[in-house]
């Protein structure tokens, strides 16, 4: 049988994830974690943290290592940790949001994957770049001659939702009232699962819910050129349920505001941070892709993520048994000069090779990256040839507190027309 006995943990270096000081500057903890060798133990979690790159990048591309406990536990000791967890009596958040592609495996999570890969292909993806230009051309023709500007509210917040909106069928009108319900729905994967955190959940799942069933309702009657159409004929085929419909555009919504309205935030502001690259990135347009590829590695906008093992394992040459859970933390495995070398903390975009596990890896790698990376091209490129100069308002914007997100909360920017 092997054992691992949480010996040195956590708490002999300063990790507090859900202090303001870890959401300003994380990369300290996350270095001596690293720095350990060996995957820490994290006792208010019950999980060891992985932090180095190869570790991260093995576990997450291992079919073995699966998102969900019931590969291995029983339906009593599954309710068991979700009690202890706080995840139960929530009923709209288990069926839809628990329940997911995301957070299954095997069977389930391949049939599903395979409904949603077969729509997001790369062709897909390419022939949104005009509605998207079109979309960002005019949200900048409102806001550039205001001087100065909220880059997260006025201008990230807007593009995300309402580009994956359009591709799901939702109509714009709609498109801040579901931010806002995935904003609540997702907060409750954080370590912080307070009890008014959970009612927020549930209260924001089932309003959300109860809008999709009336959207399918109206595409029963009159079927669109949109993802949700399609989907539903899926549906009729047999290949999925009306719970894992609702459950995969759910997930495609939330997937489709969050991470990257905090990439796009993060993002800028690392451009302002280091000038040379903001200049480097003006001079070579060319460098676009390379670019938000690094700002996708600097600061990674889900640093962290779950696995459990299905079979004994080692992991940093120490032995875990089956059902160890471990906390991948993309955001120091993306971070560790092993991999990325001595300027492993210096934002680089010309970076290539560029390795990076921000879209995480194997089955659960994440489908919606080429739209994310698309809205991105569109926004950064557009912004850098209309403005003659983009300055921070605030020295030092505050990010966003916990474990699972990596964004700034506003960014205040003043903008001079070119």
């Amino acid at each position: 049988m092997v054992t691992a006995t949480p010996q040195a943990g956590v708490e002999d270096v300063a990790f507090e994830p859900l202090s303001a000081a870890f959401a300003q500057n994380p990369y300290p903890a996350y270095a001596a974690l690293r720095d350990k060798g060996t995957p820490q133990f994290f006792a208010d979690f019950d999980m060891w943290l992985v932090t180095r790159f190869d570790d991260v990048a093995a576990i997450a591309r291992d079919i073995s290592m699966v998102r969900s406990p019931e590969f291995f536990m029983s339906a009593e000791e599954v309710h068991e940790q979700k009690r202890l967890q706080n995840w139960l009596d929530m009923p709209h958040h288990e069926r839809f949001v628990q329940f997911s592609m995301l957070d299954s495996d095997g069977e389930v999570h391949d049939r599903l994957r395979k409904q949603v890969f077969r729509e997001f292909t790369p062709a897909f993806i390419a022939r949104q770049r005009t509605m998207i230009q079109s979309f960002v051309d005019k949200l900048i023709d409102s806001l550039i001659d205001k001087g100065e500007i909220d880059f997260v509210e006025d201008l990230a917040a807007q593009v995300p939702g309402h580009i994956i909106g359009r591709v799901l069928g939702v109509p714009d009108e709609d498109c801040p009232q579901l931010r806002g319900w995935s904003e609540k729905v997702v907060q409750f994967f954080d370590i912080n699962r307070t009890d008014e955190r959970k009612a927020l959940a549930e209260q924001a799942t089932t309003e959300f819910y109860h809008y999709l069933k009336k959207l399918m309702a109206e595409r029963r009657k009159a079927p669109q050129e949109d993802l949700i159409t399609r989907l539903m004929v899926a549906q009729d085929a047999g290949h999925l349920n009306e719970d894992e419909l609702v459950s995969t555009c759910m997930l495609i919504l939330m997937a489709g505001h969050g991470s990257t309205i905090d990439v796009l935030g993060s993002g800028m502001h690392a451009l302002l941070r280091f000038p040379d690259q903001m200049a480097r990135l003006k001079a070579d347009p060319g460098l676009i892709h390379t670019a938000i590829q690094e700002m996708f590695r600097f600061e990674s906008p889900l640093p962290f993520f779950h696995r459990y093992s299905t079979t004994d394992c080692v992991v940093g040459s120490q032995a875990f048994p089956r059902g160890t859970k471990f906390g991948l933390l993309y955001g120091a495995a993306n971070r560790d000069p092993a991999a990325f070398g001595d300027n492993a903390d210096s934002f680089d975009v010309g970076r290539n090779p560029n390795r990076h596990l921000a879209f995480g890896g194997g089955a659960h790698f994440c489908l919606g990256n080429h739209l994310a990376r698309l809205d991105m091209e569109v926004i950064f490129t557009t912004l850098i040839k209309r403005l003659s100069s983009i300055e921070l308002v605030d020295a030092e914007p505050q990010y966003k507190r916990g474990l699972s997100v990596r964004g700034p909360k506003t960014l205040r920017l003043a903008l001079t027309p070119a």
